[in-house]
């Protein structure tokens, strides 16, 4: 009776230049030399520069893996062994991965603007983004239509007044009004409610600046148009009926 072994093993690689491992299959077939070759793309490391080193499954280490010539499957490779890939080449660890030691080019932003290859270039020739002088003004005048209604329903809201708030896709909700004016969060006009119920997203701070006080999830900022100031007295929700 004779053992036949899978032609297919799975091995576990890692290397001195790369603190990740990686799990590949491989044929058993093949010979180191061309083991190596096909570790080339997986740790980096020239097949010229590997020395080899096999390891059990409970990462012992069982041998060296030192003849070019001899077939994978010779060594005692189960699956889930270990291949550790010694690199000789002086690499280090994570080398090509620290961008901060690949050489930029660098060019001055005259230069760059007389290059007609340049995505600047390209986008000027087409009137595209700020390049488009006349979108550009359209979305400038839109903005300021924008901020100048903003302000005026902002204007129109008082500190202490009871109000409505409605956004689009979520439920009225009820509260009080707590500031009226510009943040540092976000440029524009901005209303601070307190809601009557825990249905807000702060406590009257935001970013470490506090606008206005209350308790946390209680507290919310939205825009002016989506306030509406009213008597809309607190709901009785019967908690005090037996």
């Amino acid at each position: 009776m004779s053992l036949v072994s899978d032609p297919v093993v799975t091995l576990r690689i890692t290397s001195t230049i790369s603190p990740f491992e990686t799990e590949k299959r491989f044929m058993r077939s093949i010979t180191i030399a061309e083991f190596k070759g096909k570790l080339e793309i997986i740790v980096g490391s020239p097949a010229s520069c590997m020395n080899l080193a096999l390891f059990s499954t409970d990462d012992k280490f069982l041998q060296k893996m030192d003849d070019n010539d001899a077939l994978l499957g010779s060594y005692h490779v189960d699956n889930y062994c270990k291949i550790h890939v010694t690199d000789t080449s002086g690499q280090q660890v994570d080398e090509y991965n620290d961008v901060s030691k690949v050489q930029k080019v660098e060019i001055s932003d005259d230069a760059y603007e007389k290059r007609t290859d340049s995505a600047r270039s390209f986008m000027k020739t087409r009137k595209l983004g700020h390049f488009n002088e006349e979108d550009m003004a359209k979305k400038k005048a839109e903005l300021a239509a924008q901020t100048e209604e903003q302000k005026a329903a902002a204007d129109a809201i008082s500190v202490g007044s009871r109000c409505k708030v409605q956004v689009v896709g979520q439920p009225s909700k009820l509260g009080t009004v707590m500031y009226v004016g510009t943040t540092l969060f976000k440029p524009g006009y901005w209303v601070g409610v307190k809601y009557d119920e825990p249905l807000g997203k702060n406590n009257g701070t935001v970013d470490g600046k506090q606008y206005f006080e209350c308790e946390n999830k209680y507290g919310a900022f939205v825009k002016p148009l989506n306030v509406t100031v009213g008597d809309f007295p607190e709901e009785d929700y019967g908690l005090d009926e037996m």
